[in-house]
């Protein structure tokens, strides 16, 4: 059975990619099984400099799902090239799918610029659901506005195609999708975690260090 699919002029051998942020760089799943029979990897959220995410705990189980709240660890987006990238590459023969975070429209170009070099790196996924430090902490995935400007400044120093990570946490996410679009996005990805809580009922305390975290 044929389950190849075309995004935007990448061939995959099937539609099976593990979701940014849940799968790590890839390579530490080689162990488990082979890599190959996946469609391709998103791997996960990288930033200008290294990041040593949030305080533990970062994750709560839930009756219907979990919720997290990690806050972007990774080693910089010169350690991935350097380092990641080589190790997947080594146990992953696919397109790749690199997961792109920033905290200004200049980081997002910046990372964006530097992963285009790379060969096997087929798409672009941009995470806007980051918060804006020049707009007061407010996410760039919240506003249409932001949205635009992030897409259009990413596809103007890339020649790859690039998918917009939407925020479901907006009153009108089509809106946003729209400033996407019309800033040049080749997809769009849908969606990122809804914001939720979980409450320990015998501290009366949230059991994420965050308070709150992304549920899925």
């Amino acid at each position: 059975m044929d389950l190849s699919v075309n995004l935007c002029g990448v061939k995959l051998d099937n539609p099976v990619i593990p979701a940014s942020g849940t799968f790590g760089f890839g390579q530490e799943f080689a162990q488990l099984y082979d890599l190959n029979i996946l469609g391709s990897i998103s791997f996960k959220g990288t930033t200008k400099e290294a990041r040593f995410g949030n305080p533990t705990p970062r994750i709560a189980e839930c009756k219907s799902g979990m919720i997290n709240a990690v806050g972007l660890q990774n080693p910089g987006i010169e350690k991935v090239i350097s380092e990641e990238l080589p190790a997947l590459r080594r146990v992953f023969n696919k397109p790749i799918i690199a997961n792109i975070s920033g905290f200004s429209i200049d980081e997002y170009a910046y990372c964006c610029e530097k992963i285009d070099k790379e060969e096997q790196v087929a798409i672009i996924e941009v995470n806007i659901s980051c918060p804006n430090v020049h707009n007061g902490g407010m996410a760039f995935g919240t506003t249409p506005q932001a949205a635009y400007d992030v897409t259009k400044a990413v596809k103007a120093v890339t020649t790859k195609p690039v998918f917009i990570k939407l925020s479901p946490n907006v009153t009108d996410i089509v809106t946003i999708a729209k400033a996407c679009e019309e800033g040049g996005a080749d997809g769009l990805s849908l969606i990122n975690t809804l914001l939720g809580m979980r409450i320990d009922i015998k501290r009366r305390k949230p059991i994420i260090a965050n308070r709150m975290g992304g549920f899925s």
